[in-house]
């Protein structure tokens, strides 16, 4: 029961993942699943992050509200 439940969150985790790489690709960012993370690369995007506090909150996992 447990190994069924751990390969359900296994695969909801995965999912969400390549639910967030798709977003932000329809963004023009190109972003690719490495195991638990998604990589995200594109020109300028570190200065963008630098400069828009509210992209750099998200990324805290505050919303800024």
């Amino acid at each position: 029961m447990r190994a069924g439940l751990e390969r359900r969150v296994a695969a909801r985790a995965a999912t969400v993942r390549a639910r967030i790489a798709a977003a932000v690709r329809a963004e023009g960012v190109a972003a690719r699943v490495e195991g638990e993370t998604v990589e995200l690369s594109a020109p300028g995007l570190r200065a963008r992050w630098w400069r828009d506090l509210a992209l750099r909150e998200a990324g805290r996992g505050r919303s800024g509200q």
